[in-house]
């Protein structure tokens, strides 16, 4: 019977000491440390043609890597090719004609001091000339616009990212703008999350952060947005117990260099916070 109290005793012991070992020696929280938790937000391009027509090729599939400049899709250009060689043919005949009318001109002119001529078959070959040169100006412009078409009809990625989605297939129809696949941009990403009311005076733009990911993974990020507008709390605020349950939503830029952060992935926010500035912004509350 001893030796029963004496090993639950013992036990007893063991436990009261566990205990104690873990409340001692567990890691104390830094108050100058603020976790906040949240999500990675990327970035999205819809890529679209700024001229109407068929589209030809696409040359990436979803879950491709693309880099800036990449071409991604082109359109059928047998019309816009058509209408580069009209406008070319109208700036060749108006230079023409504007040719004609300088050595009408010219004419008149040498024979209006002979009396060759009436002031008003001058005057008449000046308003040509000068109408002439008005249409070889439109005449250009609507070939530079005939060529700048023609550049439409190819779409390049504006910077490094990831195919989404294929929103269209060669053989579409499309208008100007219409969206034809969706690019994710890489780096730059957002870390979308929210900070309550008591710490909102603790945080500020361009604040650093240090992001991590489930996996160990760390990133460098900044607060580049903290919303004006509180969320989930009621219209009317009143007591202090209530303005606690305020909260506001941040965005944190982050680098992302190995392109590993995805979309609404979960992450942890790590910001170092000064708690003397906390304290006299609850003062002053």
């Amino acid at each position: 019977m001893k030796r029963k109290f004496a090993l639950l005793a013992i036990i007893v012991l063991i436990i009261v000491l566990v205990i104690t070992g873990y409340y001692f020696f567990r890691k104390k929280p830094n108050p100058n440390e603020l976790n906040l938790y949240g999500n990675v937000d990327v970035r999205q391009v819809e890529i679209g043609f700024r001229v109407a027509g068929r589209v030809a090729t696409l040359c990436f599939e979803e879950g491709d890597c693309v880099e800036k400049g990449s071409l991604l899709a082109t359109l059928d250009h047998s019309p816009y090719d058509s209408q580069i060689t009209e406008a070319h043919a109208r700036v060749e005949l108006t230079e023409a004609s504007l040719e004609n009318a300088e050595i009408l001109l010219n004419r008149r002119l040498q024979l209006i001091d002979i009396g060759g001529v009436s002031q008003e078959d001058v005057d008449n070959a000046k308003a040509n000339r000068d109408e002439l040169q008005a249409n070889l100006y439109a005449a250009r412009a609507a070939e530079a616009v005939a060529l700048d078409n023609m550049n439409y009809t190819e779409v390049y990625a504006p910077t490094d990212g990831t195919i989404l989605t294929r929103i269209r297939e060669p053989g579409t129809v499309v208008n100007p703008g219409d969206p034809i696949c969706t690019l994710s941009i890489l780096s730059p990403v957002w870390i979308r999350a929210f900070v309550d009311e008591p710490h909102l005076g603790t945080i500020y733009y361009g604040m650093p952060a240090e992001i991590l990911t489930d996996n160990g993974k760390s990133y460098e990020g900044k607060i580049g947005f903290i919303s004006p507008i509180a969320e989930f709390t009621p219209k009317t605020v009143e007591t202090a117990q209530l303005r606690t349950d305020l909260v506001y939503r941040l965005r944190i830029y982050v680098d992302n260099p190995d392109h590993f952060l995805k979309q609404g992935m979960p992450v942890t926010v790590k910001l170092c916070v000064d708690t003397h500035r906390e304290n006299e912004y609850r003062m002053n509350k």
